[in-house]
């Protein structure tokens, strides 16, 4: 019984240091944008991309593309972690976590932009492809597969996934439109200001579901314990 109540107790651990995963990484993520931003001189929050942060030449792409691994690493880890605490009975749970490893992995292809004003190339278009037409997808995906898992339980947050995805939807084709002026070197005023709504809105929604899928470990991890006390002799 003790062999048994150790095992159970083991494998609780590791998945919660699987969904913390997930909190990290959008912490992480969310400090590399800052810390990024501030470290490179001239560059604007509110009129340029993110990705202009990790360009080719750029002055912090050398600190960007090492934590950028690390935040992929740490994406894969939770998209395991949700895998694993869906079980075999929560279908919408683990197609989440199935999403969020492709997620990482597209994410981690080495397809930078060019500076603006740099003669664009394959790399660029790629770059495009990658964060324009497959990315968003994904999340989207993950969120109303997410609104689908708690539409009887938690409803709170199958509402917020619904209201995110609607949200992402407006600021990602304003960001997409934003794209073409970078692309054309044009001004884009609001460009950082609605990538940053879209990107950050979808790390939000990651460690908001990683905290809720946390207390049901905690939870769950307590009615076991309960139990098994109850049938010690």
């Amino acid at each position: 019984m003790t062999s048994s109540i150790q095992k159970i107790g083991t494998a609780s651990k590791l998945r919660k240091v699987l969904l913390i995963c997930g909190i990290v990484s959008s912490l992480l993520y969310f400090s590399m944008d800052i810390v990024a931003g501030l470290l490179t001189e001239g560059y604007s929050f509110t009129t340029q991309a993110i990705s202009e942060l990790s360009a080719i030449g750029a002055p912090a792409t050398p600190m960007w593309v090492p934590l950028g691994f690390v935040y992929a690493a740490l994406l894969i880890a939770f998209g395991v972690g949700v895998w694993v605490i869906a079980g075999g009975q929560r279908r919408a749970l683990r197609v989440i976590g199935v999403l969020l490893i492709t997620l990482a992995v597209v994410g981690s292809l080495p397809f930078p932009m060019h500076m603006r004003g740099d003669e664009k190339t394959f790399t660029d278009t790629m770059h495009l492809v990658i964060y324009g037409l497959i990315v968003p997808p994904l999340l989207m995906l993950s969120m109303g597969f997410g609104a689908v898992a708690y539409k009887g339980k938690k409803r709170w947050f199958s509402l917020y996934s619904v209201g995110t995805i609607v949200t992402l939807l407006v600021v990602g084709t304003l960001t997409g439109l934003s794209a073409v002026q970078i692309d054309a070197q044009q001004a884009t005023p609001w460009v950082g200001v609605t990538e940053r709504i879209l990107v950050h809105g979808s790390m939000l929604w990651i460690a908001v579901l990683a905290i809720v899928l946390l207390r049901e470990e905690i939870d769950r991890r307590a009615m076991l314990k309960g139990s098994s006390q109850q049938m010690t002799p």
